[in-house]
C-alpha cells in the first residue's frame, strides 16, 4: 500500500499573498505521502525556475524530484512536477503533450517502490470544458498506446466543477475516482477541483483532503490524498 497526494501549490503564494516555499514544504511533510503530484510548481515567467529549490528539497525532505524539466531551472513541465521517496526508483519518465489554446501538459513516470511498480500521471487541465475533455482523451490515449502497462494513478487539478460531466465523465469510464472531498477555495472549500484516479487493478482504501492550518494559508487549494493498494 502507498500514500499518494496531489497539490496545486500556486507557486507557493499563500492566501496571505506571501511566497513561502518553506511553508509549502511543511504542508507536504504533514501529508507525508510516498508520491506527490504538484501543480504550479515553477514560476510562470523568465527561466520558470522551480519554487521549492533543489537544495531545500534535498536538505529538508525525504523526496526526490522526477527529472522532467525542459528548462534547467525548472522542477516540472508546464508547472507539473512529481516527487517520490528517495528510496524509490525512477524507471522511466516523459511528458504528455496536450491539445490546448494556452500552454498545457501532463507528466508521467514509472516508479518502483517497496509496494511494486506504479505508473503516475500528474496534470493540470484547462479552464475550458471543451479543452478539458480533449485533454482527458489525449491522456488516456497516450496511456493506452504505451507498450508497457502498469497499475496507474492519475492526479491533479482538473478544474472540473461538475462531479459527473465533462472530463470526469471521460475519466470515469476507465478509472476509479477517489471521493476525496472539496479542496477549493482553501479558506472555504466548496469545489472538488483536485482529483486522484486509479486503474481498476488498484483499490482506494482511504482518501481525503488535508485540512491543516498551514494548508489553509499556503495555497488557494488544499492538498488531496489517498491510500492505494492492489485490487
Amino acid at each position: 500500500m502507498i500514500k499518494v497526494a496531489s497539490y496545486n501549490m500556486r507557486k507557493s503564494i499563500g492566501t496571505d499573498r506571501r511566497r513561502a516555499p518553506e511553508r509549502t514544504l511543511g504542508v507536504l511533510k504533514e501529508i507525508d505521502a510516498d508520491i506527490i503530484a504538484l501543480q504550479e510548481a515553477d514560476r510562470r515567467f523568465g527561466t520558470r525556475a522551480q519554487v521549492i529549490t533543489a537544495h531545500l528539497l534535498d536538505q529538508h525532505s525525504n523526496w526526490q524530484s522526477v527529472p522532467l524539466g525542459m528548462k534547467a531551472a525548472s522542477m516540472g513541465w508546464h508547472g507539473n512536477a512529481l516527487l517520490i521517496r528517495k528510496s524509490a526508483q525512477i524507471v522511466d519518465c516523459e511528458m504528455i503533450h496536450l491539445p490546448a489554446l494556452e500552454p498545457r501538459g501532463a507528466v508521467m513516470a514509472d516508479i518502483r517502490t517497496g509496494g511494486g511498480m506504479y505508473r503516475i500521471v500528474g496534470m493540470h487541465l484547462d479552464l475550458s470544458g471543451l479543452w478539458r475533455r480533449r485533454q482527458a482523451q489525449a491522456i488516456m490515449a497516450h496511456l493506452t498506446s504505451s507498450m508497457r502497462q502498469y497499475p496507474t494513478i492519475l492526479m491533479g487539478d482538473l478544474n472540473e466543477w461538475s462531479a459527473t460531466l465533462g472530463c470526469l465523465r471521460e475519466f470515469g469510464r476507465h478509472y476509479t475516482i477517489a471521493e476525496t472531498g472539496p479542496s477549493f477555495h482553501a479558506t472555504r472549500p466548496i469545489a472538488r477541483l483536485d482529483r486522484i484516479m486509479v486503474t481498476k487493478d488498484l483499490r482506494i482504501t482511504d482518501c481525503g483532503v488535508h485540512h491543516s492550518s498551514a494548508a489553509r494559508t499556503a495555497s488557494d487549494h488544499l492538498p488531496v490524498w489517498a491510500m492505494v493498494e492492489g485490487a
